[in-house]
């Protein structure tokens, strides 16, 4: 099984074209988030069907500005940004994409419709902090949030503020974009060289902030609704 994915992804990069996304920011930016159970048994393999797919995303998916490839146990994800919805479409058009549909009900517990499809989450880019240092990450952070009834716009204000002082205070988190869901869901996404970045992070002006704030403004408040939330992830690949 192996061998034939790695095969299918080999031949797709042979046959695309080089193209390659420019350096922009990220203000209107779309996003998406998809965390996958791996079948039983195929966490490997899984993980190496997504560390293959990097290099076709950055030949084909020029609107696709950054793709990251993470595993956390039997849990494999893809977290990816976007110039726009359209370069979001094509990318859940393209030939990586063709290529989980084709090998889902092997990889992945639910195949692709229970155990892609459904497990999609689609944001728009609030605030970020540029990426740095980008291919020495090896650990990522998603944080899912919901906002207290009525404080969506709060929770917003306060995520979307938050992009500059990650940027001038924490050198060790090489990358963070806080996303909105719908009005009341919201995430955090940042990756780190190691656990020393994340442990500064949490300890950081940012984090302090959330939680002075989450009794109000988050549904569950800072134990509840912001720690339980947490998912640590090792990186496979960035593109």
């Amino acid at each position: 099984m192996k061998t034939q994915i790695l095969q299918t992804l080999a031949a797709l990069a042979l046959i695309t074209t080089s193209a390659t996304a420019q350096d922009t920011p990220m203000d209107n930016h779309t996003a998406s988030y998809i965390a996958m159970p791996a079948a039983e048994g195929q966490a490997e393999a899984f993980a190496e069907f997504l560390e293959g797919a990097a290099p076709i995303v950055k030949e084909t998916e020029p609107g696709t500005v950054l793709w990251f490839a993470l595993q956390a146990d039997d849990t494999l994800a893809i977290f990816d940004i976007f110039v726009d919805e359209e370069a979001r479409d094509a990318h859940f058009s393209g030939a990586v994409a063709g290529a989980l549909q084709q090998n889902a009900d092997a990889l992945v517990a639910g195949g692709w419709d229970n155990g892609v499809v459904a497990k999609i989450n689609n944001s728009s880019v609030l605030s970020v902090k540029q990426p740095v240092d980008l291919y020495t990450a090896t650990t990522a952070t998603y944080i899912k949030l919901e906002a207290a009834p009525g404080k969506g716009p709060d929770l917003a204000a306060l995520l979307t503020a938050a992009g500059p002082l990650v940027a001038d205070t924490e050198p060790k988190t090489l990358f963070w974009a806080a996303l909105q869901i719908d009005e009341n869901n919201f995430a955090i996404f940042d990756i780190f060289a190691d656990n020393s970045g994340r442990e500064a992070h949490f300890a950081g002006q940012v984090a302090g902030l959330l939680n002075e704030k989450a009794s109000e403004i988050v549904s569950g408040g800072w134990d509840d609704g912001v720690v339980a939330n947490v998912s640590n992830f090792d990186i496979l690949a960035i593109n």
